[in-house]
Formats: C-alpha cells, structure tokens, sequence
C-alpha cells in the first residue's frame, strides 16, 4: 500500500467546503440583492461547514492523542500492554507504528528483566547467607524490607519479617548478635548454641557485615550473616594435615642431623680423636634446643591447663601489664569483677597487645595506636584491645582463629587460637571486628562471677 499524506487527507476533506464557498455566493445572489447581507451569510455558513468538516477529520486523530497519552501513563507505571491503532498508511501511521515498535521493546526488557529478578531473588532465596534488608519509615521507625530464608530461620524461627520493627527482631537475638549488629562493620564472633552446659565449649561461628546504602531516596542497610563454623571445622581439618606435615618436616630437619652428628661422634670416639667431640655435642645440644622449643609451643597450645579462677585487682593487673607492653587505657578498671586466671590471661592479653602493635607498624603511616578499653556490662566484663592498623580482610576475618593460620612471614599462627583456647576456657568468648576509620577491634567477654 502506498503512503499517503495527512495534508493531502485533510485537503480532499475540505474540498467539498471550497467549492461550495466558490459557489454559494452566485448561488445566494438571485436571492438576495444586498451585498454586505450576502457576504456575511455566506462567511457564517462557510466558516460553520469547515469548523465540522475538520472536526469530523480530526476525531480520529483526537482519539489518537488520547490513546497515546494513555499509553505514555501506563508505561510509566511499569505496564507495557497498551497498544493504540492507525489505519491510514500517513506520517500519523508511521508516528504509531515507531509508538508499537517502542512497547515491543520495552515489553521484551520488561520479560527479561522479570526473568533476571526471579533468578536473582531465587539465588538470594536460597542462599545460606542470612540477609535482611531495613530502612527508616514516614514514621522513623526502622523496619525490616526484605529478608530471605536463611534471615528468617536465623532471626524469626522461619517466620515472615518483612514489615516487623527492626527493634523487636533484634530483642529476641542472642545477645553475641546483637551487640555485633550494634557495633557495625565486619566482624567474627561466636554464640553459644541455648541450653549448653557450663562445660560446653561447642559454639556457632558467624561472620557478618554490615552495609549502609541509599535507594529510591531512602537510606537503607543491608545486613549479611553467614554460618562459619561447618567451613571452619573443614578447614580446621585441612589445618591439622598441615600441621602433621610441619611437625614431621621439623622433627625430621632435626633429628636427621642428630643422628649424624651421633654417628660422627661415635665414629671420633673409635678414631681417638676425642678434640671435635665438643663441636659435635654443641651442634647436636643446638639442634635439640631448638627441636624442644617447637615442640613446648605446639604443645602448650594442645595442652592448656584448665584455669584457675581467682579474684584480681584489676587496677595493678593492667599495670602490670602496661610494664610489659605499652598500650593506653579507657575505662575503670576497679568497676571490673570477672575472675580469671592471672597467668593465662595475660598471656592471653600479651598475645593480642602484640598483634595490635604489630599491625600499627604495617599502617601507612605507621602510627603506634594501641588501646585497652575496660567496661562492665550485665554479668559480662569487656576489655576491648583497639589498634589503627590495616584490619582484616574478609578471608583473614573469617580464618583468623584457626589455629596455625598466620598471614605473617615467619608466625606461627597460634597467638590468637591460644587466645581463643583461654577465654573459652573461661567461659568467655572472643570476637574480632574492623574499626571505622582503620584498625581492628579484639573483644574479649568475660562472665561476672554469680
């Protein structure tokens, strides 16, 4: 079908009109034989038939504008069904067709993009990673957004959150979750699985982070939990092996040149040659020195004796300890009234003040920062070690207290592990977390003597 023009459309409209214009004054004439009388009759009866006449030809195109308007609204409500229709083959046609083609593809973006969000929200759904989702509302009260599966297992016995308080779930949230969540940033800490024994030192590991964003004008924060401990009792495994192989590589490094250093003694003596005998025993006194101390520090981590709890003086304990490492204090420590075992846990406090040091000078720039905040909580004591190093990553977090994993050059990587050995030994728990502004915070909770 050829095009055809909307001028040319219009123009054979209103070819009735002029040729009746051209001959209704000849017409009117015979009639009526004054001029002014005859011109205005004949104006108000053209002007009346070319006012209906492009009003019938433009009814269509009305409807048109009408419908397209319509269109536009529902398309900028997120609906792509609408469809308007030209019969001519005009510009008016083209400008519809161009308006048909456009909802297709906003159609097939529509499809795609539902598509790509059933495939995500089914991933996110389905992921082991605890997620929820808040924002503040008209009222100011944060509410939860969205949440998947595993949030709600995790926060609400697999129960619906979405529209609940963010402080109501947070209530019923065992307290190692809550104050991690009140802290912010990433962190590593444990809970206590309900109904444990005192002796129960089985615990669920967690790692979490937190994020802050803004979405459709609104600040949100986004809150990710994720279940450590099945990944960490893999790893520790792994660890073990490695361990094994370490220990039988140095048991092996030492005990092979002793057993020369033995036999080229043994061969001195037959010899008579009894003046390198003392070279020989040096050698093989050095290489057993430096064999027990490998072992004392590996056995000192699988051995660690089971604590004797005492009342301390807080006070002259973190003197005694600033003598030993320097670290500036925040806090009171005589409000303190946890029992401990004073060797243990300042070997325990000795370990993380020397990380802490240690990762100030990794800094750039390196700044000697070290603090020890001291607070009492509900039947807990927190002493907190607080440096301004790089922090952790979040493969380092989550490895961190495994025992032998070290991210240092020559570490052993049992500091923290021992750690972690004593302060669950005293029925406390460990949690590491990364500081606004850079560094790290160790947490270290000890429970109030009932």
């Amino acid at each position: 079908m050829s095009r055809r023009s909307l001028t040319l459309h219009l123009f054979l409209r209103l070819l009735p009109v002029l040729a009746l214009a051209a001959a209704l004054p000849w017409t009117l004439a015979y009639w009526i034989d004054r001029g002014w009388l005859l011109a205005m009759l004949s104006a108000a009866v053209l002007l009346g038939l070319m006012w209906w006449s492009l009003h019938r030809a433009l009814a269509p195109l009305r409807a048109l504008l009408r419908a397209l308007a319509g269109s536009v609204n529902t398309y900028r409500d997120g609906e792509f069904n609408f469809g308007v229709h030209w019969p001519g083959r005009d510009e008016v046609g083209e400008l519809v067709e161009a308006h048909r083609s456009l909802g297709e593809v906003l159609r097939q973006h529509r499809r795609h993009l539902v598509q790509r969000e059933l495939l995500l929200d089914t991933m996110v759904q389905n992921t082991p990673v605890a997620m929820l989702l808040w924002a503040d509302g008209g009222d100011g009260v944060a509410r939860v957004v969205y949440a998947n599966l595993a949030a709600r297992k995790l926060f609400n016995d697999g129960r619906k959150l979405e529209g609940q308080r963010l402080e109501g779930v947070l209530a019923a949230l065992p307290a190692e979750l809550r104050e991690a969540v009140a802290r912010g940033g990433d962190s590593l800490f444990g809970v206590r699985p309900p109904g444990g024994g005192e002796d129960d030192r089985e615990e669920e590991v967690y790692h979490l982070s937190r994020r802050r964003f803004t979405l459709n004008g609104r600040h949100h924060e986004l809150l990710l939990v994720r279940l450590l401990t099945p990944e960490l009792r893999r790893q520790e495994v792994q660890t073990w092996k490695k361990v094994i192989r370490v220990i039988s590589h140095e048991l092996n490094n030492s005990l092979a040149p002793i057993a020369s250093l033995a036999h080229s003694g043994a061969e001195l003596v037959r010899r008579g040659r009894y003046e390198r005998l003392g070279e020989v025993f040096a050698t093989v006194e050095d290489r057993a020195r430096h064999l027990e101390g490998f072992i004392r520090g590996y056995a000192r981590f699988a051995k660690l004796p089971q604590p004797q709890l005492q009342a301390v003086d807080w006070d002259d304990f973190l003197a005694r300890l600033q003598r030993q490492i320097g670290f500036e204090l925040e806090g009171q420590a005589n409000e303190l009234r946890a029992r401990v075992d004073p060797a243990q846990m300042e070997q325990a406090l000795l370990n993380l003040l020397k990380n802490a040091h240690e990762a100030c000078q990794e800094a750039d720039p390196a700044r000697d920062e070290v603090k020890v905040r001291v607070r009492r909580l509900p039947g807990w004591t927190r002493l907190e070690v607080l440096d301004r190093g790089p922090g952790m990553n979040e493969a380092v977090l989550q490895n961190a207290l495994l025992p032998f994993y070290s991210t240092k050059r020559n570490g052993t990587g049992l500091g923290l592990a021992l750690t972690r050995e004593i302060v669950e030994a005293h029925g406390g728990r460990l949690s590491l977390q990364n500081r606004g502004g850079g560094g790290l915070c160790v947490a270290v909770m000890l429970p109030e003597p009932v």
